[in-house]
């Protein structure tokens, strides 16, 4: 005779629960996403919350951990694209993507999870900016090796093509939940990459327009 279960079952899918507060998250940042917003999407309660998932701050590094596995697995992906540029191009194309998709909020959850923040919301503040600086460093570590195998030439400056590509993707993301479509966000996209190397170095990206 089999042993009888230990506990009882969770209630609830877990990690659909997950989702639903990730898209809370996403949806109203982090500061702006109470509890009740929280339980009531993911259907359960805040007890449950607690005992699945830790506190508010927890839930949302596993949200961004799920973020970073689902919506913006992009990024990895374009890492492992064969060339500088075609890496360049996929995490353009992939942020694009991810900002426009559709059933899921507009921009970037990993940019305006924490725009606006008070005190309450600064460890947000502080956990998706080391997520984004992750980012532009994998990018960075990306673009060294374009330089060492030849792919790039001898003085790009790898850290400036990371971090210019990481400022138009959160460009993007603004412009994104601002209403923009994916078509006029690739027109931008595409008008970033016409400054690509052979050449792109501090003397060769534009200055900012005076206005």
């Amino acid at each position: 005779m089999e042993k009888a279960q230990l506990g009882r079952p969770r209630a609830f899918d877990a990690d659909a629960a997950l989702g639903q507060a990730m898209l809370v998250f996403w949806r109203q940042g982090f500061e702006g996403a109470s509890l009740a917003d929280l339980t009531e999407a993911m259907g359960i309660s805040r007890k449950s919350m607690y005992a699945a998932y830790g506190n508010k701050e927890e839930l949302f590094r596993k949200v961004l951990q799920r973020y970073t596995d689902g919506p913006a697995a992009y990024i990895a992906e374009a890492l492992s694209a064969p060339t500088a540029r075609e890496t360049a191009t996929a995490f353009l194309t992939g942020s694009i993507r991810a900002n426009t998709m559709p059933g899921y909020p507009a921009g970037c959850l990993g940019v305006q999870g924490a725009l606006a923040v008070g005190e309450t919301g600064q460890v947000a503040h502080d956990i998706l900016t080391e997520w984004r600086a992750v980012g532009q460093m994998h990018l960075r570590d990306r673009f060294r090796r374009a330089v060492r195998e030849g792919d790039l030439p001898a003085d790009a400056d790898p850290d400036l093509i990371a971090r210019y590509l990481m400022t138009i993707a959160n460009g993007l993301a603004v412009q994104a939940s601002a209403g923009a479509g994916r078509q006029d966000l690739e027109r931008v996209a595409g008008a970033a990459l016409r400054n690509w190397p052979p050449r792109l170095t501090p003397d060769t990206i534009p200055a900012p327009a005076r206005h």
